[in-house]
């Protein structure tokens, strides 16, 4: 089970952490949960460094992408909403600017749209999602994902196997 100290970095304050945790509606450990959400940040961690993206914003979106969702399922408001809560409720415990903030949003609230086409740092958060759809029993598509990086086989091998290892092995 994902600890609170396991997210914390220069991006994810304690206090973000515990906003994430007061507000996240779902089990913790969930589809959708703390695990995921550590899940997509190591993937979009490691395409910042491949694409140039911004790592905060990657790493921030990795939190907070699913945090307004009202089930496991088909929750088509959940991206929409979060971006929401990161421009309102929690925008004073994001350590971003106006341009970064709005990056984040647009990542939040279009991340299940399936697009590909954006600013290289918003598709490196869509990528991070996506890679780690195996954690669902889906095979990430690489034709469904945006960067060159996230594409390459050792990227989508390193994502599946981290979406099937035991947490403890991690």
């Amino acid at each position: 089970m994902p600890r609170n100290s396991d997210f914390i970095s220069e991006a994810v304050s304690p206090a973000l952490v515990a906003a994430l945790r007061a507000t996240y509606a779902l089990p913790w450990c969930g589809t959708h949960g703390a695990p995921h959400w550590l899940r997509v940040r190591e993937n979009g961690l490691q395409l910042a460094k491949l694409t140039g993206a911004d790592p905060v914003v990657v790493e921030l979106f990795a939190v907070i992408h699913d945090i307004k969702r009202l089930n496991e399922g088909h929750d088509h408001g959940h991206g929409p909403r979060a971006a929401v809560w990161a421009q309102t409720a929690v925008r004073a415990l994001l350590p971003l600017d106006a341009h970064a903030l709005d990056k984040l949003a647009y990542a939040c609230a279009t991340h299940t749209h399936g697009l590909t086409e954006a600013e290289v740092t918003v598709q490196t958060c869509w990528d991070a999602d996506r890679l780690d759809l195996y954690r669902v029993g889906i095979m990430p598509d690489p034709a469904r994902l945006c960067t060159k990086a996230a594409r390459s086989p050792e990227i989508l091998r390193s994502a599946v196997d981290r979406s099937t290892m035991p947490p403890e092995r991690r």
